[in-house]
């Protein structure tokens, strides 16, 4: 196994693509007059995962910037959200612990966080490569004010942010990072919890993994 470090190029063209989809955001979220501003709820808790060794590798970039007693407190929390939810899971039901990454509501890693933390909240669509269409209605206040701005006769022509170009963008750098043999690896489903438990993502030969 190797441990991965990201190429000072290659954060870089990962910050433009998340460059990329604050502006998407921004945009849907200005079209829906839409804000956080005042919300009593924080994403921070939901259960999300995310799948790319790249957004792992440049979730590490930011993290190893921090003081050496931050980054202790951080992976403390970790482990005990990775115990917490294991035991919710267990019992069948769906985890709801706060990130280990937020502070007084804040993220410590706000321009290192991932897509996924980054896209949640206004409504988007997304094309898989097998041509599926995905639709997501964005978070529960959102999904109110789209029900009080259109009616069911309209709701086509609610803004949705595309994820597609961006998800596209994603999978190149990840197919990159990994020689071009990213088909040959195992999918990665982790939340960021386990991403910092397990330290920085480790890439095994593509034949001892399959």
């Amino acid at each position: 196994m190797k441990e991965v470090v990201l190429a000072p190029d290659l954060a870089e063209r990962i910050r433009q693509v998340y460059e990329e989809m604050e502006r998407g955001y921004a945009k849907v979220s200005g079209q829906l007059d839409f804000s956080c501003d005042g919300c009593l709820d924080n994403c921070c808790d939901s259960w999300f995962h995310h799948y790319t060794f790249v957004e792992w590798g440049y979730l590490w970039v930011g993290f190893c910037q921090l003081p050496k007693a931050k980054q202790a407190e951080i992976l403390e929390r970790s482990r005990l959200y990775v115990v917490v939810s294991e035991q919710t899971l267990a019992k069948k039901e769906r985890p709801q612990v706060m990130c280990p990454l937020n502070e007084n509501g804040r993220c410590v890693l706000y321009a290192h966080r991932l897509m996924v933390c980054r896209t949640h909240g206004v409504p988007a669509t997304m094309q898989r490569p097998d041509g599926q269409r995905l639709d997501f209605p964005g978070c529960y206040r959102c999904q109110e004010l789209v029900r009080k701005t259109y009616n069911d006769s309209d709701m086509s022509q609610v803004p949705r942010m595309e994820r597609t170009l961006l998800l596209r963008e994603l999978v190149k750098l990840e197919n990159e990072l990994m020689d071009g043999k990213r088909h040959l690896y195992p999918r990665l489903k982790l939340t960021i919890a386990q991403m910092l438990v397990a330290g920085p993502p480790k890439i095994a030969t593509p034949h001892c993994e399959r």
